[in-house]
């Protein structure tokens, strides 16, 4: 669970960037008891994958200020249940919240510690895996480093072939390569190692760290080679009906030959491309091929892979069973419905830069 304590450096963090020409919204609203409906003063509140994050007064209440777009605002409190809002600059209600926690489940709890099984030398067995897995391989990673390791627990299913990760407390992970300190609520990371997938869960908040001027400006160049191509930079492209001007390429996969893929013309024709009330809802289903054209493949990636080493373009892959909805500042909805494959599968935690990053 989130501890408030936490977030006492950040809590004035609210970010405006000139991505959005500053044009904001107002989050405010009251944390509550669920059953007694007392404040709850000290909760930790923040819009994950951002920088922007506070905590409740002692009557409960909190306000952030927000760059328009859309947000997953995460509220939880050391004995309560995480909760999880949708947020967005057309909500209703946003500045008037009334969010009930409800208490933990503590029985639930006690079979966790009394059943659980958590291996004593997890990270002997399995750090390094895990590390590959949820940090990355790329250069970026290399300069990652979880601060406190030991909260991480790890078990192993032997039936199922599985591995699960969880971890005790949040996660404090700094990032040299790009200059951020990451506070990251992990639920779960699961590996099935009989199909070689691995998913993780969970909430990043971001803090940027301070430097000296050579810092600030290799992280400055850094974190913009980490956006450029990636899905924020594509969904921001899509909603701005800059794909072309952008570099990307979209083609539609053959279902009876994954291989094999048509260009997609016109990726705004409104048979599945509408904007309505600021959201881009895109109609498509099946899956996408994404082509980017203006940054040659990280060499890690393709010696991994074994592609060839001349590889120019970097390709990536969308499953979408259902369509989905992209808002201002590039978030969409619902994300966990859709399977990165290729390029972006690749690119971990270490190439994720906040959704109220600004590409000068």
């Amino acid at each position: 669970m989130m501890k408030p304590l936490l977030f006492s450096c950040i809590a004035i963090l609210l970010s405006v960037t000139a991505f959005t020409q500053e044009k904001t919204f107002s989050i405010q609203g009251k944390i509550m008891d669920a059953k007694s409906g007392s404040a709850l003063a000290g909760a930790s509140v923040f819009c994950q994958n951002t920088t922007s994050g506070t905590i409740s007064s002692n009557d409960g209440l909190f306000s952030l200020r927000m760059a328009n777009g859309g947000y997953d605002l995460v509220i939880s409190y050391t004995g309560y249940e995480t909760q999880v809002l949708r947020i967005s600059n057309s909500s209703k209600d946003k500045d008037s919240l009334n969010i009930l926690l409800k208490e933990e489940d503590k029985s639930m709890t006690e079979v966790v510690v009394t059943g659980g099984g958590a291996l004593k030398d997890g990270w002997a067995r399995y750090g390094d895996f895990f590390l590959e897995n949820f940090i990355g391989t790329s250069n970026n990673a290399t300069q990652c480093t979880i601060m406190n390791k030991d909260a991480l627990q790890f078990y192993y299913y032997k039936k199922s072939n599985r591995l699960k990760v969880k971890a005790k407390e949040q996660l404090l992970i700094v990032n040299e390569a790009l200059g951020y300190k990451i506070h990251y609520q992990l639920d779960s990371f699961v590996n099935h190692y009989d199909t070689h997938i691995s998913s993780y869960t969970g909430y990043p908040l971001f803090e940027e760290l301070t430097g000296t001027p050579e810092q600030q400006e290799l992280w400055k160049k850094n974190r913009y080679l980490t956006y450029i191509g990636s899905r924020l930079h594509f969904m921001r492209s899509w909603y701005d009906s800059t794909l072309k001007d952008e570099g990307f390429e979209i083609e539609i996969l053959d279902s009876a030959n994954p291989e094999k893929g048509t260009l997609l013309e016109n990726p705004y024709d409104s048979s599945f491309y509408s904007l309505d009330s600021g959201t881009v809802d895109i109609s498509l289903k099946g899956r996408i091929r994404i082509k980017y054209k203006n940054r040659v493949p990280d060499k890690a990636y393709l010696i991994k892979n074994k592609f060839p080493l001349t590889a120019r373009i970097q390709i990536s892959a969308l499953d979408i069973p259902n369509g989905f909805s992209i808002e201002e500042n590039g978030y969409f909805y619902e994300q966990s419905e859709v399977t990165n494959m290729g390029y972006w599968a690749w690119k971990k935690l270490a190439e994720l830069v906040p959704y109220d990053y600004n590409p000068e």
